[in-house]
């Protein structure tokens, strides 16, 4: 019988990103580190997602993703791009990797709190 797919945690949803995106801090690091606009960072991102990709494993997330549409999917069960919503898609994504990777946004003029 086929497990049940059950929902994922928030720290396991950032498995998930981190897992799909693994080479962005590598690959754009000065980038990140000076700030990135929302369209670099959505350049980046499909460069790093590329067409079509993923990974799975026995005791593995399974984690499939796509830069067209900035679309990362994940789950404990065989991922069906095609039947299940994604975790993380357009929007969504750029501010997970803003969170993730401390990316901030030359363009926002918001001072910091802090």
């Amino acid at each position: 019988m086929r497990n049940k797919p059950r929902s994922l945690t928030r720290e396991e949803k950032e498995d998930v990103f981190r897992i799909a995106a693994r080479s962005l801090p590598a690959r754009y690091s000065k980038e990140i580190e000076a700030g990135m606009t929302d369209e670099e960072l959505i350049s980046a991102l499909e460069q790093v997602l590329g067409i079509f990709g993923g990974s799975a494993g026995p005791d593995c997330l399974s984690v499939t993703y796509k830069g067209s549409g900035l679309k990362i999917w994940g789950g404990w069960h065989t991922v069906n791009h095609v039947t299940e919503a994604p975790l993380f898609q357009g929007k969504q994504t750029l501010a997970m990797a803003r969170l993730l990777y401390n990316i901030q946004d030359p363009a926002n003029k918001q001072m910091g709190l802090f």
